[in-house]
C-alpha cells in the first residue's frame, strides 16, 4: 500500500499587478494555517517520505512549512515544474515517477487542477479544496509506476476551518 496526500497551497497574498502569479507569497493566514495542518498530519501518524512541490512560491513555502514541522529541512522538497497549475494527467505522471522507496508522498499544488484530480481518486467527491486542505488516499500498489487514478481507498479530507 502507498499513500498520497494532496495539499493545496496555503492562502497567498494577491500581490501587486506587477507580481507574477508564480511569485505570490503566503499571506499571514497562510503562514498560520500551514503549520496547523502539518501538525494534524503528525497527530494522525502520517509520515511523509517525499515532498513534491510546484515551483510557485506559495506552494513551495507551504511545503517548506510542512517539512519544518516534520523536523526536516528544505532539501527534502523536490520541485516539480509540472505541478504548477497542473491538470489530472500531470498529477498522474508525477505520481508514477515518484521515488519507488517512498511509501507516502505529499504533493503541493494549485486549484482548480488539484480539486479535479482529487475527484478522480475515489468515490468521495468534493466541490473545492480550500487553501491548505489535504485530501488523502491509499492505493493498493507496491510501485508508483503501477498507479491508476481510479479505485483508491479514501482516507480523509481535512482543511483549516474544519476544526
Amino acid at each position: 500500500m502507498k499513500t498520497i496526500l494532496l495539499v493545496r497551497h496555503a492562502k497567498s497574498d494577491r500581490g501587486s499587478f506587477s507580481m507574477s502569479d508564480s511569485a505570490r507569497p503566503l499571506n499571514d493566514r497562510g503562514k498560520q494555517d500551514a503549520p496547523v495542518m502539518a501538525k494534524r498530519l503528525l497527530e494522525r501518524n502520517m509520515p511523509i517520505d517525499v515532498f513534491l512541490s510546484s515551483p510557485a512560491r506559495r506552494a513551495y513555502a507551504t511545503a517548506s512549512i510542512f517539512v519544518k514541522q516534520f523536523g526536516l529541512n528544505d532539501e527534502k522538497i523536490i520541485v516539480v515544474p509540472e505541478l504548477y497549475m497542473a491538470e489530472t494527467p500531470a498529477f498522474v505522471q508525477v505520481i508514477t515517477n515518484a521515488p519507488a522507496e517512498a511509501e507516502t508522498i505529499a504533493i503541493f499544488s494549485h486549484n482548480q487542477g488539484i480539486t479535479d484530480f482529487a475527484n478522480t481518486l475515489s468515490s468521495v467527491k468534493i466541490d473545492n479544496m480550500p487553501t491548505c486542505s489535504i485530501f488523502a488516499v491509499e492505493t493498493a500498489i507496491d510501485n508508483w509506476k503501477d498507479f491508476k487514478s481510479r479505485g483508491n481507498h479514501f482516507l480523509f479530507f481535512d482543511y483549516p476551518k474544519l476544526a
